[in-house]
């Protein structure tokens, strides 16, 4: 759980200001040491720089100093491009001076612990020396503040100096090399890399970035989240800021699912789980570089969106159509013009031009600034929450730029004139010059490559607006999510019979359907009786996970014989039956469970229940605690969601009492916390709207017996 931080103590992130803007850089070490140095030269670094080396004299023209001890004061930050060995001797020194940081470059540590024995131990000894002096990596390149002009960066890249830009951090250091060298006009403010992360983690480095007020937006490109709680603590510091955070996570592979005894695990993989915490903070998780890059561009910009309205102008309707269909399938909407509206827009064009959005504007006022200007603050005007124009540019070794030159007028007047959000979209990236897009972005219009990366980032920023203005989500249910092992997970578990689980969930408000526990077909046939035919009967037992599997479920038995025969058939399996009321009159069937996660505890699954739940795999994940709202969305958002509403002529099902059921599972499973580890419902069957919900199966798994739900 997130420890809230006292007020006399500063926020930990505050420990990283003097490394990440120093004001004097120790620069150790040999070819990458010169190569920090003329990189910082080349950015107009106005701080101290001190060479060191133990033989040469000077170091790209700038005196060199012996050792750690000979410098004239404690450096703000240092870089450290010497071996793995030597670099603990330098950090520990570094230390004791009183420096404010280091980027530790070398590698040979826990990373390569497959091929060097003593990897971790080494990494571990590094963390020892630095003490309380934070450091970076190892196996780190460093960063660049292109803010400041400081680099503690050993190589080339292609950034300048910005007054205001996004902070990216990525754990790959040659994608961190190819970032720089994009040439979409994106200004960066930050390039952080953070190699192992032996000491500070991505969140607290993220967390320094937002610290700066010179930062727009902060884009992740991670493999893996260092510390939960961590990490939340700085999206929460981002909402604070209305900073906008997205992320492309690394691992989609189904491979990387945990199999474990019910259907609910099988469901929950871990790249699921991402998403689902990614959502729940408001970040906006994406899947591609040229996606990540327009994305961070339009929030460098305009910011998070704040809503998902949006129309396009062109003069051609091939554009159009492109927009548009690319517009299918997404959370964005081009929403028709009101009559008045396209009166308006109509004025500005004349008779020969059909007004829709997207718009095709023709050809008849190409080139004229100021009909163009005319027809654009008309569509602008009608407050959509982007209007975005698309403009592909010619080839500038080749071609005249005249009339392109003179849209761009238009649109930033447009853009001035209406107060509105504006952007300019190049269907290919190489149509959209870095020194136009520069130039729009000093305007106020957002540069965007890509029809489909553009609409991709209208979501993403449409998203992070709309989580925004919610509430700020509760920090995660943790408990025992670092305790329990999951490859240890089946050690000592305890799992809790269907009647038994039953009985629990029923203490939490969840409805069964009528039962009785027995032992003999006998009692079997006089239960049934009691309870009226039709009925289920049930071989019980721990064993009986999926008792449709082993054939230990019999269905829809009418009279006393039938439910003597299916005993005697069952009895086999196990020594108790549950006889049950069929449940004739369900109109959909969910599954529910819970699952545990070593890294983000206790969450639900949602999703289309019965015997097909594997086959279909249409769920929803929710970390917890959740809320009734977000539990309605997820369902109301799963594919077979028409099914739930009424399906050709069919009855709606009673989704709030789905909802209301859902909602008693993750209170049992909050209530639970410490022992259990997985819990499955499958089916709820949902009656019609009004009749409620019944679990027709449920089955608990507990961390040991001596730790009982």
């Amino acid at each position: 759980m997130t420890v809230p931080i006292k007020l006399e103590q500063k926020p930990r992130s505050a420990r990283l200001e003097r490394l990440l803007r120093p004001r004097s850089l120790a620069i150790i070490g040999g070819r990458e040491a010169a190569e920090t140095i003329r990189q910082c030269r080349r950015l107009g670094y106005d701080g101290a720089i001190w060479p060191v080396h133990p033989s040469k004299k000077t170091v790209e023209g700038l005196p060199c100093y012996r050792s750690i001890d000979d410098l004239p004061a404690a450096p703000d930050a240092a870089f450290v491009g010497v071996n793995r060995n030597l670099t603990l001797e330098i950090v520990q020194a570094l230390a004791k001076k009183g420096a404010g940081g280091a980027v530790c470059y070398a590698s040979g540590f826990k990373e390569a612990e497959g091929e060097v024995a003593n990897g971790t131990a080494q990494q571990q000894a590094l963390v020892r020396a630095a003490g309380e002096m934070p450091i970076l990596g190892p196996n780190c390149y460093g960063f660049i503040n292109y803010l400041d002009g400081a680099l503690l960066w050993p190589d080339q890249h292609g950034g300048q100096r910005e007054a205001r830009g996004v902070a990216i951090l990525t754990q790959s250091s040659n994608i961190a090399i190819n970032l720089t060298m994009q040439q979409r006009g994106l200004p960066i403010s930050y390039l952080l890399t953070a190699g192992n992360q032996a000491q500070t983690g991505l969140s607290e480095l993220a967390s320094a970035a937002l610290d700066d007020p010179r930062v727009s937006a902060l884009g992740l490109h991670i493999e893996g989240i260092d510390d939960i709680a961590a990490f939340e603590a700085m999206m929460s510091k981002a909402r604070t800021k209305n900073i906008p955070v997205v992320v492309l996570k690394l691992g989609k592979s189904e491979t990387a699912r945990q199999l474990a005894l019910s259907h609910t695990a099988s469901l929950a993989g871990s790249d699921a789980l991402f998403d689902a915490f990614f959502r729940r903070l408001g970040t906006a998780r994406l899947h591609s570089l040229p996606a990540f890059l327009e994305t961070l561009k339009l929030l460098h910009v305009h910011g998070p969106l704040p809503g998902s309205d949006i129309c396009s102008m062109s003069c051609s309707g091939g554009e159009a159509s492109l927009m548009a269909d690319a517009a299918e399938r997404r959370a964005v909407s081009f929403r028709p013009l009101q009559e008045r509206e396209r009166q308006r827009v109509k004025a500005t064009l004349g008779e020969m031009v059909t007004v829709a959005n997207p718009l095709d504007y023709h050809t008849f006022i190409w080139g004229d600034a100021g009909a163009l200007t005319a027809t654009f603050s008309a569509m602008m005007g009608c407050g959509f929450d982007l209007s975005m124009l698309v403009l592909d540019f010619p080839r500038q070794d080749r071609c005249r730029t005249e009339d392109w030159d003179a849209t761009l007028r238009a649109i930033t007047a447009a853009a001035r004139s209406t107060g509105s959000r504006a952007a300019v979209v190049a269907s290919m990236p190489e149509n959209l010059p870095e020194a136009v897009a520069r130039s729009l972005i000093a305007d106020g219009v957002a540069p965007l490559s890509g029809i489909e990366e553009t609409l991709t980032a209208v979501e993403a920023a449409a998203f992070i607006g709309q989580s925004y203005t919610g509430t700020t989500p509760a920090p995660l249910c943790l408990a025992g999510a670092e305790t329990t092992p999951i490859a240890s997970r089946d050690a000592g578990v305890k799992v809790i019979d269907e009647a038994d689980a039953k009985a629990r969930l029923r203490a939490f408000g969840l409805a069964t359907p009528d039962a009785r526990l027995v032992s003999t077909p006998q009692a079997a046939a006089a239960a049934a009786a009691e309870i009226g035919f039709p009925v289920v009967l049930k071989a019980v037992g721990e064993h009986l996970a999926h008792k449709t599997e082993l054939g230990a479920v019999k269905l829809n038995l009418g009279d006393r014989g039938a439910v003597i025969d299916a005993a005697e058939s069952l009895a086999p399996l196990g020594g108790r039956f549950l006889v049950e009321r069929m449940i004739t009159d369900a109109v959909a069937e969910l599954i529910l469970g819970v699952n545990r996660d070593q890294q983000f505890g206790l969450h639900l699954v949602i999703g289309v229940g019965g015997v097909l739940v594997e086959l279909l795999k249409d769920s929803r994940i929710l970390l917890l605690p959740t809320s009734t709202r977000e539990i309605r969305e997820a369902i109301l958002s799963l594919t077979a969601a028409p099914l739930l509403n009424g399906f050709r002529g069919k009855p709606a099902a009673d989704i709030d009492a789905a909802v209301e059921a859902t909602l008693a599972v993750a209170h049992f499973a909050e209530a639970n916390a410490d022992a259990l580890m997985e819990l499955d419902i499958n089916p709820l069957m949902l009656r019609a709207k009004n009749q409620g919900a019944l679990v027709a199966d449920a089955l608990i798994r507990v961390a040991g017996e001596e730790n009982d739900v």
